[in-house]
């Protein structure tokens, strides 16, 4: 089968690999029907991910049909469509039992495409399979679905879900990539009296404003701190959702925030930021951090059957499995490629 396998800072390959087999009773094999790239992807061909190994293949998202399930798994069977959450939990440790899947102890956590083969690629061994994948619709294509691999749940849960996101609040989102955007469409649910999304691509603002947003901040034409404090009467907003994953960009989180407000991190920062604690001492601000745990995938399911959400409307390409090259360049130039959520599918019904 052929795969996208990393091959050290800055280089990967598309070439042929073994189909992979059922190695513990727990695991399920699946083949892929669709699959996405993250942003983590492109951290992991910079080198900023050192614990990825040469000949990983990429990839923690998609969906596609069991193969073949172990000895030991219970709720799925072979045909079975489903959705490949990004996190692979045990189940049973410490950690799980608290739905915090994304800390699991017991050889999970977020380990495909990271510390294990992932999925992009022809065929995946899912690990703790009962815990790691969820039934999906026939009735929904693919494109509706992809997103809830880790995109949508992770802008849900470690954005609207951490930043208490509730009726009236005005909210900032800093950073308009598929996380930024699922944040924005998930906070939609709770009905915040003014969602503000700020970002330097013009692209993907207008995007933002298309799907909800009430103003939109290009900060690299606009003083963004000035803007919020017309917006909101120099006050702040409740919520500054963090998406972006940049020392200058949690700073403006801290900056922009109301006393009282919460501060959501939901970007991966690979460098030290700016704490300005002399400023924020006396300002009742809560700050969090948290990495996807994927336990709001089939509560996002149903708001997507119901149609009070539509994720597919982040997907901007659509490629097939032979041109996966081709939709790396693209994702890696997004802003030039005017691209936000690019899908690689090998079924012809796009």
């Amino acid at each position: 089968m052929m795969a996208i396998v990393y091959e050290g800072a800055g280089k990967f390959s598309f070439k042929e690999v073994p189909k992979p087999t059922i190695e513990s009773p727990t695991d399920a094999i699946v083949k892929i029907t669709t699959t996405t790239i993250c942003g983590t992807d492109l951290h992991i061909l910079k080198g900023d991910v050192p614990e990825v190994k040469a000949g990983t293949i990429l990839g923690h998202e998609g969906i596609g049909i069991i193969e073949e399930v172990g000895s030991s798994v219970r709720l799925f069977k072979k045909e079975d469509k489903v959705i490949i959450k990004a996190i692979s939990p045990c189940g049973y440790c410490e950690y799980c039992k608290r739905q915090m899947y994304g800390r699991c102890v017991n050889g999970g956590g977020w380990i495909l495409g990271h510390l294990i083969n992932g999925t992009h690629t022809e065929y995946v061994r899912v690990p703790f399979a009962d815990f790691s994948l969820v039934k999906a619709p026939a009735d929904l294509d693919d494109l509706d679905l992809v997103p809830l691999s880790d995109s949508l749940p992770t802008g849900y849960e470690c954005g609207v879900v951490r930043g208490q996101v509730k009726i009236g609040d005005i909210v900032a989102i800093i950073g308009a990539g598929p996380v930024g955007l699922s944040a924005l469409i998930t906070a939609k649910l709770y009905s915040p009296s003014t969602i503000i999304v700020i970002d330097i691509d013009e692209n993907r603002l207008n995007l933002a404003k298309e799907l909800g947003a009430d103003y939109v901040i290009n900060s690299k034409l606009q003083d963004a701190i000035k803007e919020i404090n017309k917006i909101t009467n120099n006050e702040g907003v409740d919520v500054a959702i963090e998406a972006v994953g940049i020392p200058t960009t949690f700073e403006l989180a801290t900056q922009i925030v109301k006393a009282g407000g919460r501060i959501a991190n939901i970007g991966v920062h690979g460098h030290p930021a700016i704490l300005h604690i002399e400023k924020l001492w006396d300002k009742d601000v809560t700050i969090t951090t948290q990495l996807l745990d994927g336990w709001s995938v089939d509560l996002l399911l149903k708001m997507i059957k119901s149609k009070k959400l539509n994720p597919r409307k982040l997907v901007s390409h659509i490629f097939s499995f032979n041109e996966f090259e081709k939709a790396y360049q693209i994702f890696s130039r997004a802003s030039e490629n005017r691209a936000c959520k690019v899908a690689i599918t090998k079924k012809d019904n796009f």
